[in-house]
């Protein structure tokens, strides 16, 4: 087996040479519901937000059953608001766990879904159903069957860093292999961008930088959110185990092999059911759970939920931005995540010292 250059060695080992601080279940409950108090936050600011005010009282009475004829007010809420809130809290919190979920599987904290061209499948096949004028749902359908195209493609080349990791190994084989086949995808984009027609160009290029203008549909996302989180937080104990290595994870009865499966299935799936909800949205998988790791410490316990609520929190804030900083014209939810998703992964790549 060759050896490990000092950069890869550093990568590989810097989620695992985090300080860590001891996780209570009454300090990891107090960081649950402040994340949670700020998404109550956001989501009602969503809903009372926006070219036309809403007061709170209005959009508190728009989510109770009305007896009567709604008003502007609650047919806004009820219609355009409420489905865009719930699909941003969806996309932000898939994309946040899928990101933790990789930098576990791969010991690298640079790992999240797009980097191993998840996004780039989707993105390329629901072009193709655009182009061809397909309803909404055979757009939803081929964005998940490019995909799921991506991850097959990706778990068959590789095959080798999937089915048995290298002792101490950020998995450069992995990356490269996903990072190869995003560039391919976006290739792909390219052409059908060139040969789309006019009149379909700019909801395109919409959807590609991340829309959730026409997000009517949350429940599927929130549905697999919900059953991902059912089946990840039980096997968080083993995740912090798995950072130690795959050889201390089996001496201590893990199953290495069956858990690295299931974490790379499971965030490919988180992927591909935020990519379906409201295009691709960049760098949440990113920022969000590595400034968290930063902040509150590596105890997957407490950080895979949290990092699907402040994902969730993240994107619900960002197309509010994206809606009332120069409303009534709309924004690219995605613009507004890459605009502020830079320059804070710079300065936390500047303000991390070495040791």
């Amino acid at each position: 087996m060759r050896s490990m250059s000092r950069d890869e060695s550093h990568a590989a080992s810097e989620l695992h040479a985090l300080p860590r601080r001891s996780m209570t279940v009454r300090r990891a409950c107090t960081i649950w519901a402040g994340l949670a108090l700020a998404a109550l936050v956001v989501f009602a600011a969503s809903l009372a937000t926006g070219s036309v005010s809403v007061t709170p009282a209005q959009a508190l009475a728009a989510l109770t059953p009305a007896h009567g004829a709604p008003d502007m007010a609650t047919e806004i809420v009820r219609t355009l608001r409420l489905p865009r809130a719930l699909a941003g809290f969806a996309c932000g919190a898939l994309l946040a766990l899928g990101g933790a979920l990789l930098q576990v599987l791969l010991r690298n904290p640079l790992a999240e879904p797009y980097v191993l061209g998840v996004s780039g499948g989707a993105a390329a096949f629901a072009l193709v159903a655009m182009i061809a004028g397909v309803a909404w749902w055979g757009v939803q359908a081929s964005a998940c069957a490019g995909a799921l195209l991506s991850i097959l493609l990706v778990l068959g080349l590789a095959r080798r860093e999937l089915w048995r990791g290298e002792p101490q190994d950020s998995s450069p084989r992995l990356l490269l292999t996903g990072a190869v086949t995003a560039a391919g995808w976006g290739a792909l984009i390219t052409l059908l961008l060139t040969l789309a027609p006019d009149t379909r160009l700019r909801g395109m290029l919409f959807w590609l930088t991340g829309d959730l203008n026409g997000a009517s549909a949350p429940w599927p996302a929130l549905v697999t959110l919900g059953v991902l989180l059912a089946c990840i937080v039980p096997a968080a104990p083993m995740l912090n185990v798995l950072l130690r290595g795959d050889a201390a994870a089996q001496a201590l009865g893990v199953p290495v092999l069956r858990l690295r499966v299931g974490i790379y299935l499971a965030a490919s799936l988180a992927a591909a059911a935020a990519v379906t909800t409201g295009g691709t949205i960049g760098f949440v998988g990113l920022v969000v759970p590595h400034m968290l790791r930063l902040a509150l410490g590596n105890d997957q316990r407490m950080l895979v939920p949290a990092a699907a609520i402040a994902g969730g929190v993240a994107v619900m804030g960002a197309d509010l931005v994206a809606r009332t900083v120069a409303a009534p014209a709309q924004l690219p939810v995605g613009v507004v995540t890459a605009l502020a998703g830079v320059p804070v992964f710079l300065w936390m790549l500047l303000a991390r010292r070495p040791r």
